[in-house]
């Protein structure tokens, strides 16, 4: 017989657990007028569709789109394998400023696949790294693609 310790948790411990459990994190990119590309692109490299909201999908009596923005796009949702890549225009007001901050790193099952997606992503970007082998993958590659996002793939 062995001791074990037994963890009682307060009914808000538990709670607290459960959410923990529960959460989803999932990035959101912001463009500067150019969403609607970045969609269009990243629907190709994952062959999948995003769900899209534009600003002039919005109740008029509850938003207002700047002059000149009404086709960008307000919300993006582009889901891969349950999980959702969050993107949207900023309004002119608040532009963005693109940093080194933030990379995507999508693992695939596949060498071909991941070839293909790091292929389609560095057209017009820079490529940091090309896919090879690693010692922690058999293909690895990172690029900024041509909006300034930061992606790693790899199998």
């Amino acid at each position: 017989m062995h001791d074990e310790k037994i963890q009682v948790l307060s009914s808000s411990d538990y709670i607290k657990k459960e959410r923990m459990i529960l959460m989803k994190i999932s990035p959101y990119l912001s463009f500067n007028g150019n969403c609607a590309e970045a969609v269009a692109l990243y629907e190709k490299v994952f062959n999948t569709k995003a769900e899209i909201m534009r600003y002039s999908d919005a109740p008029e009596n509850v938003y207002q789109s700047p002059p000149g923005t009404e086709s960008h796009i307000m919300h993006a949702a582009l889901t891969i394998n349950g999980e959702a890549i969050m993107m949207s225009d900023m309004p002119p007001e608040y532009p963005v400023t693109f940093g080194s901050n933030i990379t995507l790193t999508v693992e695939f099952g596949d060498e071909d696949a991941s070839r293909a997606a790091f292929d389609i992503l560095k057209d017009g970007g820079e490529v940091a790294m090309e896919m090879q082998e690693t010692f922690w993958s058999k293909c690895f590659g990172t690029l900024k693609d041509k909006f300034g996002v930061h992606w790693n793939i790899s199998v």
